[in-house]
Parts: structure tokens; sequence; C-alpha cells
């Protein structure tokens, strides 16, 4: 008679460096660390663990590849506890989003939700030189632009004063999350149009939107604000639209500079051709 094949648990299926990687997590948690402190030495954890020293260090590699934690050698040495960047971040975000790409229709459709109750946050929480840096930024835009070069700059920094607004938002979730569709505007869109001839409709009604919205913000008044950008919002996403703009399907490196040359690594790879598949 034939045994019915038992079905694996969760636990069974999974790699025992995973499983490791999570128990140091829930250590982390339990126990209250924060970024500096000390994980037990790796004799500890392969005692503690009953593993090699292969599998307890594959499983801290992981940890680091997600920013968690960082070795450090020498006599000072071990294992630390460190605070996971905002670039790190939205770069393992964009992972998931590597395969499921969105458009550009779907960047502004947040944009349009989040971006007007950003500015309504902060309407009270901005200084003189909050102010002075975002007039900074826009003073790279405010006057036509001499070459295709100086456009594409003027439409970068467009992009960073909404960066300068996020860096005061006192909710972080909302901060990221209006942070990652910017992000991903600056470094992965292409605009198939946008380049090939001058477009002074983008920068100019750019510049009015954002220059009204500094005058709301100093009057405190965040309704204002908020009808101020969501208007800005929908221009954008329209002028966006009709000149095809669309992200790139490449992997989001957050402050790697425009046309920074391929690494050794990777052009030796290059010649590499996976075996299809069937």
């Amino acid at each position: 008679m034939t045994q019915p094949r038992r079905l694996l648990t969760t636990n069974q299926r999974r790699k025992r460096t995973e499983i490791i990687g999570d128990a140091l997590k829930d250590f982390i948690a339990q126990q209250g660390l924060r970024p500096g402190d000390r994980l037990p030495q790796e004799h500890h954890l392969i005692e503690a663990l009953g593993a090699s020293k292969g599998t307890i260090r594959e499983a801290l590699r992981a940890l680091e590849s997600q920013g968690l934690i960082q070795t450090r050698t020498g006599p000072q040495g071990g294992t630390f506890i460190t605070e996971v960047s905002a670039e790190r971040t939205l770069e393992l975000l964009s992972n998931y989003f590597f395969f499921r790409p969105p458009t550009i229709h779907n960047i502004y459709e947040i944009r349009k939700q989040l971006e007007p109750a950003l500015v309504e946050s902060i309407t009270d929480l901005l200084d003189e030189n909050a102010f002075q840096r975002l007039e900074g930024v826009m003073a790279f835009y405010d006057h036509p632009p001499l070459s295709l070069e100086e456009e594409r700059t003027q439409r970068m920094k467009e992009l960073e004063f909404h960066l300068v607004l996020v860096e005061y938002c006192p909710n972080p979730l909302m901060a990221m999350m209006c942070r990652f569709p910017l992000e991903l505007l600056m470094n992965l869109t292409v605009c198939q149009r946008i380049y090939n001839q001058p477009y002074p409709e983008l920068r100019h009604k750019g510049l009015n939107y954002q220059s009204r919205l500094l005058e709301a913000l100093r009057r405190w008044d965040a309704g204002a604000a908020r009808d101020i950008m969501a208007e800005h919002m929908q221009a954008a996403q329209q002028l966006m639209e009709a000149r095809e703009a669309m992200l790139v399907r490449e992997f989001l490196k957050v402050g790697k500079a425009d046309g920074q040359d391929h690494s050794a690594e990777y052009l030796a790879l290059r010649a590499y051709r996976p075996t299809p598949r069937d």
C-alpha cells in the first residue's frame, strides 16, 4: 500500500541559514539592541545554535546584505548592529518591482495622493533654513537652459526640490513612500521625447507651482499648500505622459552618478549568454 507523502512544514522547507537569520532578528528585537551594539561572538553562536561555522557565516552574510549588521575585523572586531539606510531600503524595495515595473501613470497616481498630504503635514515645520534650501534648488532652473545637458540637470533639480520637502516630513512611513517614486523618476526614467528638443513648458509650469507652494508654506496655509501640490502633480502627470516618459528596466542604485561606467565585474559577465529556457 502506497504511503501518503508527508507534507513538509514551513520550517522544513526553509534553509537552515534562513531560520538562523530570523532567530538573530528576533534576538535583536527582543534584546532591544541598537545600532553599534555587538552580536554574540561567532563561537558563541555556533555553540548556542548547534550549527557549523559555514552556516553561521552564511546567515550573517545574509543579514549584512540586508544592511542590518556590519562585520569588523581586528582586536575590536565582531558583528555589530547597523541602522539600515534609506538608500539601501529603497534599493531592496526596487528589487520587488524589477519584474513588476510601475508605469509613469502608476507613479503619478501615487504622487497625486501622497505629496499633497506631505506638504500639509510639514506646513508649520519649515524654518528659514528650509526655505533657503528650497529656493537654492529652484535657482538651478529659474532661467531657460542653455543646452540639453543643462535641461537634464534642471529636471533632476526640480525633483530634488520634492526630496527636500520629504526630509521635513514627521511621518517616516509617508516620507519613505514619497521618496521611492521620486528616486525612480530621478534614476530610472527615460523620456522618449523630452530631451530631443527644448521643453520649456515643463520647467516653466514646475517653477510656477513651486513658487506658489513656497508662498503658501511661508504663510502657514496648509490648505492652500495641499491644493497647489495637487494641481502641480496633475499637471506634471499630463506633461510626462505627453512626452512618453517610461522607466528603464534596471535595478535602482540610489546615489549612483548618471552615466557612471560599468564595473569590471559587469564587463566580465557581459559576454556570458544564459542557456535558453525550454
